[in-house]
């Protein structure tokens, strides 16, 4: 629900601590409380934002009040089980690209056999979810056919078959309703979407047919021109009224929003300063009421700022992302470096 009146939007952001205190909520089912919270306002091109308190809300008008209460009450629902995840404990998805150019790890495991060895070590390692891809969505990347990106992946999913463990989940990372009806039977548990359900118009039908859980995440044009054409009026509110309006139209087709991980697409038709608002505010997407993901692995965003072009040299960065987004409720890191994300996040818990 997004509150209008004369145009005008209005935004909750919880202000997110470890900490509890007597007026303090807790943030779904997660081990984090807020006592406070942002509130911004957007009437055509002007924003403005301001911190409450919640027992000062009745410094707000009587609708803008009534309409903060009713996200409160949502950033209390607790999130509910995906298949066998508990998303009050994170979660990490480790990334297997069976592609030659993904921007990190393209040509390292396009073959079956390379890429099951690091599927074992991703599991070894301690990941939850194991993301497979066999088409770069990397920025300047072109279209690979159905029958190519189904002919990368399916070779590597019957070897995943012979060692899958129940409670390690398999994400199929695509953008295509035929990739994902082919697969579906073969151990796909997820389904990545990087378009937001906006590049085959029949994957969003696919989702209701067969009740997967699946990740929505925000991305403009496609990867070929996606970093030349950037356009935002807020890119953090720009992103908020999509996912809204993509979950509007799923939960319109029949798709719960149980089903639904938010991700905001970082690194995708994002400059370096949008890519820190985003995760710097990650907190507001908990207003719309879907577990998040972050997937900040080694993106160039982070070699820009350290003026560092090798992507694998990128690990401390990605990690600080990681622990800011621990301390913001993310349910699930999207990583190429699991050991060293279950090293930080176990020692994030325990110091926390």
């Amino acid at each position: 629900m997004t509150y209008f009146r004369a145009k005008e939007r209005i935004y909750v952001r919880p202000i997110l601590s470890n900490y509890k205190t007597k007026k303090s909520l807790k943030l779904k089912n997660l081990p984090i409380y807020f006592d406070k919270v942002e509130v911004i306002k957007r009437l055509k091109n002007t924003f403005s934002k301001k911190i409450f308190f919640l027992d000062r809300l009745d410094d707000l008008n009587l609708e803008d009040k009534k309409f903060v209460l009713n996200k409160l009450e949502l950033l209390q629902s607790p999130y509910k089980q995906l298949k066998s995840l508990k998303l009050e404990i994170p979660k990490i998805m480790g990334i297997l690209n069976v592609t030659p150019d993904s921007f990190s790890d393209g040509g390292k495991y396009d073959e079956p056999t390379y890429a099951f060895r690091h599927y074992k070590k991703m599991i070894s390692e301690g990941a939850d979810i194991i993301d497979i891809g066999g088409e770069s969505t990397r920025p300047g990347s072109k279209t690979v056919a159905v029958k190519k990106e189904i002919e990368r992946i399916l070779p590597v999913l019957k070897k995943v078959k012979t060692l899958k463990k129940n409670n390690v989940l398999i994400s199929l990372d695509t953008r295509k309703s035929k990739v994902a009806a082919e697969l579906k039977g073969k151990g796909v548990d997820i389904i990545n979407d990087v378009s937001g359900l906006r590049y085959d118009k029949n994957m969003m039908e696919f989702l209701k047919k067969n009740n997967f859980p699946f990740v929505l995440m925000h991305s403009i044009s496609n990867p070929l021109n996606m970093q030349s054409k950037i356009n935002y009026q807020n890119v953090l509110l720009d992103v908020y009224d999509f996912f809204e309006k993509r979950i509007a139209r799923c939960n319109e087709m029949g798709i719960s929003s149980s089903n639904i991980i938010i991700d905001p697409g970082i690194g995708f038709g994002k400059t370096v300063k949008q890519n820190f608002t985003l995760i710097k505010n990650i907190a507001l997407f908990h207003s719309l009421g879907c577990p998040l993901l972050l997937g900040a692995s080694r993106k160039s965003f982070i070699g820009k700022l350290s003026k560092n072009n090798l992507n694998h040299n990128r690990i401390g960065g990605s990690l600080s992302s990681v622990v800011y987004g621990l301390s913001q409720g993310v349910s699930i890191f999207r990583v190429h470096d699991v050991h060293e994300t279950k090293q930080a996040i176990k020692l994030y818990l325990n110091l926390r």
